[in-house]
């Protein structure tokens, strides 16, 4: 049984830093992309950042290039997403996924979700 759960959420302030991990179990962690996906309240959901199954290529909304970094510690079965610079639009529940194919919004297509962190900015 595929099993995601995410951690590392909380209260940040504006221009702060958080990281979120994902930790993986219950299949082969390296055979899968991965992605993060993230809603706000009341709004529905956005897409963040797919990472492949190696590290290797990663995918980021416009919004949060340069902010925001995916990797992952295929060792540890572990996904995280750095998230710097962070502004109030970035409070929300993130998610993290796993599928088949990393690519630009291909994430949130994905079958296989944890239960999300939430992740408040505010001063």
């Amino acid at each position: 049984e595929v099993q995601l759960v995410e951690s590392g959420g909380g209260l940040v302030q504006p221009g702060g830093s958080l990281r979120l991990s994902c930790a993986a179990s219950g299949f082969t962690f390296d055979d899968y992309a991965m992605s993060w996906v993230r809603q706000a309240p009341g709004k529905g959901l956005e897409w963040v950042s797919d990472i492949s199954w190696n590290g290797g290529s990663t995918y980021y909304a416009e919004s949060m290039k340069g902010r925001f970094t995916i990797s992952r510690d295929n060792a540890k079965n572990t996904l995280y997403l750095q998230m710097n610079s962070v502004t109030s639009e970035d409070t929300a529940v993130y998610y993290c996924a796993a599928g088949q194919v990393a690519g630009l919004g291909t994430g949130i297509e994905y079958d296989n979700w944890g239960q999300g962190t939430q992740v408040t900015v505010s001063s």
